[in-house]
C-alpha cells in the first residue's frame, strides 16, 4: 500500500503512530519534497535468534578495526546514508526525512551506530525504536565491512536492551547473509503487536557515552537464549 501525504502534515509523533501500524514514509528522490507511506505485502526482518555472522566478519569485529559508538553522530550518519552507493545512485532521504528522523532522535526514538577509523566516520546505520521493536532505516560504508560491523554492534545492543523484533523493511542479498527473511504482512503485524505490548526495550542499556569493544558485542550475541 502506497499513499501520498503532504510532508508538512507529518510530525515525529505521527511518524511513531505510523510505525506502530506497520507503515513507514519514503520519498521518490532527494529533491522530491513530498512523502508517501509504504506498507509492503512482504516485510523484511532479521530474526534475532537466527542472526548469522560470517567467521571472517567476526574476526574483523573482534579486531576492533573500527571504533564503534552509538548516538554520537546521528546527523552525519544520515548524511552518509544519503550518499550515492554502488547500485544506488539516488536516495529517498530528502530534507523532510532528515528533519523528521532528527526529531525522533531528539525525543529518544531514533538512534545511530557509527564506525570510525582514525577519527573519521567510515560507516554506520540508523533506525527507529518503539516498544521492543527496532526499525532499521538505512546504512552506509566508506570502508570495507564498516556497515556490517555496525549491524553486528546494533544486534548486540538490541539483545542487551531487550528488543525482540528487527525490521529491515526489505530484504537484500547483503542482508540475507545475516539471516534476513521476508514474512507476510499478517505475520509481521502479529510480531509487531507483540513487540509493542508490555515494557519497552532500552537502546541505551549498553553505554552510549563510550565505544563498545567488538569482543563484548560478540559475547552478548553468543549468549542469546
Amino acid at each position: 500500500m502506497n499513499s501520498r501525504n503532504s510532508a508538512a502534515e507529518i510530525t515525529p509523533e505521527v511518524l511513531l503512530r505510523a510505525y506502530a501500524c506497520g507503515i513507514f514514509p519514503m520519498a521518490e528522490s532527494a529533491d522530491d519534497p513530498s512523502l508517501f507511506w509504504v506498507e509492503p505485502e512482504l516485510r523484511g526482518v532479521i530474526p534475532l535468534q537466527g542472526f548469522r555472522i560470517a567467521s571472517r566478519l567476526a574476526r574483523t569485529v573482534r579486531s576492533d578495526a573500527f571504533t564503534v559508538t552509538a548516538n554520537k553522530a546521528f546527523k552525519a550518519v544520515m548524511d552518509g546514508c544519503a550518499e550515492p552507493q554502488p547500485g544506488r545512485e539516488d536516495t529517498w532521504i530528502n530534507r523532510r526525512i532528515r528533519e523528521l528522523y532528527s526529531g525522533l532522535h531528539a525525543i529518544g526514538h531514533c538512534h545511530s551506530v557509527e564506525c570510525w577509523q582514525n577519527g573519521e566516520l567510515v560507516g554506520g546505520l540508523y533506525g527507529v525504536s518503539l516498544g521492543r521493536a527496532f526499525f532499521g532505516e538505512s546504512m552506509f560504508h566508506r570502508a570495507r565491512d564498516a556497515s556490517k560491523v555496525a549491524l553486528v554492534h546494533l544486534v548486540a545492543r538490541l539483545f542487551a536492551g531487550g528488543f525482540e523484533l528487527l525490521d529491515t523493511q526489505y530484504v537484500t542479498e547483503h542482508l540475507k547473509t545475516f539471516g534476513a527473511v521476508e514474512i507476510p504482512r499478517r505475520r509481521y503485524t502479529a510480531l509487531l503487536d507483540k513487540a509493542l505490548t508490555g515494557p519497552a526495550a532500552n537502546f541505551a542499556r549498553l553505554p552510549t557515552d563510550q565505544p563498545i569493544p567488538g569482543a563484548e558485542a560478540l559475547a552478548i550475541i553468543a549468549q542469546r537464549g
